[in-house]
C-alpha cells in the first residue's frame, strides 16, 4: 500500500498544537501595509486557530498530523 502524500502548501501553512487545534497565521499581512493601521497590523500578528468549519478539510490534507 503506498503512502499518502502531505499537500505540501498545506504544511506551509498549518500546524497542529499539543491539544489537537489547528493553528494558521494572519492573512493580509504580507504586502501594502502603509493604507493599513498600525492597530490593524498590530492585531494581524500571531496565530489564530482554524474555523470550525474549516477544519474537516485542512485534516484531509494533513493526514499524518
Amino acid at each position: 500500500m503506498p503512502k499518502m502524500k502531505t499537500k505540501s502548501g498545506a504544511k506551509k501553512r498549518f500546524r497542529i498544537s499539543g491539544s489537537g487545534h489547528i493553528k494558521r497565521g494572519s492573512a493580509f499581512k504580507r504586502h501594502i501595509l502603509t493604507k493599513k493601521t498600525t492597530k490593524r497590523k498590530r492585531q494581524l500578528r500571531g496565530a489564530t486557530s482554524v474555523h470550525e468549519s474549516d477544519k474537516q478539510s485542512v485534516r484531509a490534507m494533513l493526514p499524518y498530523a
